[in-house]
């Protein structure tokens, strides 16, 4: 008997627009990837309604999105409310400091605290504008540092810090990369990017695809597509 197929580490970022094609979408891909991932918007319109929709029947980790970023009372408040939902993933904003995501470690033990280094859309130009001045690869590196001293047990970045963030950190700590785009795909709004292949041979533990798969004519088919190309990628690294 063949075993079965392993997911893929990928986050399906289900960005729908209503509840109905979200539930769709994530059942479409769950037989192929590791985790759903509920965003902003679709949470603050139907709150924990949107985790139980994507989460359903599926075997899925489901990465809560919500980059939380406040006084450190206020986020280990917001953290707490979630932990309820068990998201295997939240995320905060690196740039909240130290005691921001010490604050939500400690409101949410049993959830993957993810801090959000530095967002994927934006360039180094972009960088200079808010005032994390020096190449974003050194923004990324300290806020990367920052965080898993602080508790952070997992760090977003773009595909492109993913060697040095490691080097910074270490083994242990789970390195999600957003910004991964398959060859010829259109990059949307997405400033630093890398293929699936690229992120893997980097070293991400954990890749956040969207669009490429949910827009796709048939999402679940696209999903399996881009899973067996990470697997060739994970087995050639």
């Amino acid at each position: 008997m063949t075993a079965p197929t392993a997911p893929a580490p990928i986050a399906v970022a289900i960005d729908a627009d209503d509840i109905e094609t979200a539930a769709t979408w994530a059942s479409a891909v769950a037989p192929h990837v590791s985790t759903v991932k509920v965003g902003l918007e679709l949470y603050l319109r139907y709150g924990p309604e949107a985790v139980s929709a994507v989460r359903g029947a599926n075997p899925v980790g489901v990465f809560l999105d919500l980059k939380l970023h406040d006084i450190p009372a206020t986020v280990a408040g917001a953290a707490r409310s979630v932990a309820g939902l068990r998201p295997s993933i939240l995320t905060v904003h690196a740039s909240g400091g130290a005691d921001m995501v010490r604050a939500a470690v400690e409101a949410a033990p049993d959830t993957r605290i993810a801090a959000v280094t530095v967002l994927t859309s934006m360039s180094e130009k972009d960088l200079e504008q808010v005032g994390l001045l020096g190449p974003a690869r050194d923004a990324v590196r300290r806020l990367a540092a920052m965080a898993v001293g602080a508790g952070a047990r997992a760090l977003v970045c773009s595909p492109r810090e993913v060697a040095l963030v490691r080097s910074e950190v270490g083994p242990d700590i789970t390195l999600i990369t957003p910004g991964v785009r398959p060859a010829g795909a259109d990059r949307g709004d997405q400033s630093r990017v890398a293929t699936p292949e690229e992120a893997v041979a980097a070293g991400a533990d954990l890749l956040v695809i969207g669009r490429p798969i949910t827009r796709a004519a048939d999402p679940g088919a696209a999903a399996a597509a881009i899973a067996a190309a990470v697997r060739r990628a994970g087995v050639r690294a």
